[in-house]
């Protein structure tokens, strides 16, 4: 018998590849060890049954993370641009 049941570990996956944090710091937030989380996430993957569920999960993961990037970046060159726009104000005076 586990000692945690499905729904938890179910969450704690969902948690670990979503939250943008590191898988380790997700399970010392929940009061786990990472490597059962990092078991559960592989366990979750390899699993025919969830494999749809996950997979979507996953994809979502990875896009939120590219997304994340894009919008970094995406500020960076805005700060940039207003910068140049502020310069060239000024040496237009």
């Amino acid at each position: 018998m586990s000692k945690y049941d499905k729904s938890f570990k179910d969450e704690a996956v969902r948690l670990a590849l979503t939250s943008g944090q590191s898988i380790a710091q997700t399970a010392r937030d929940l009061g786990i060890k990472d490597g059962c989380l990092y078991n559960w996430i592989s366990r979750a993957k390899t699993n025919s049954e969830t494999t749809d569920s996950y997979g979507n999960n996953l994809n979502l993961a990875e896009e939120l993370n590219r997304l994340r990037k894009e919008n970094a970046r995406l500020k960076e060159e805005r700060e940039i641009l207003k910068k140049f726009a502020t310069f060239f104000v000024k040496e237009s005076k």
